[in-house]
């Protein structure tokens, strides 16, 4: 069985957050976005063809969420 590493519980962690509510994504900040992004873009999940979908859905989310964030659209 695969150890669990500290990178796997931060992900855990953010991931409860935005499936939390539909808002979750707006409760996390930057850099919560960013590290997201980069824990589950690192993540292989190409075992799973339905986790790998689901994996591209949420970067796109959270992807649009920072882009929102830059461009200055949303308040923190």
């Amino acid at each position: 069985m695969p150890e669990i590493t500290s990178e796997d519980v931060e992900r855990i962690e953010l991931l409860k957050i935005v499936s939390s509510s539909k808002t979750g994504l707006k409760m996390l900040s930057k850099e919560q976005l960013e590290r997201l992004y980069r824990l589950v873009d690192d993540k292989d999940y190409t075992h799973n063809i339905e986790t790998e979908k689901s994996k591209k859905e949420l970067l796109e989310k959270i992807n649009n969420r920072l882009y929102d964030i830059v461009e200055g659209r949303v308040i923190l």
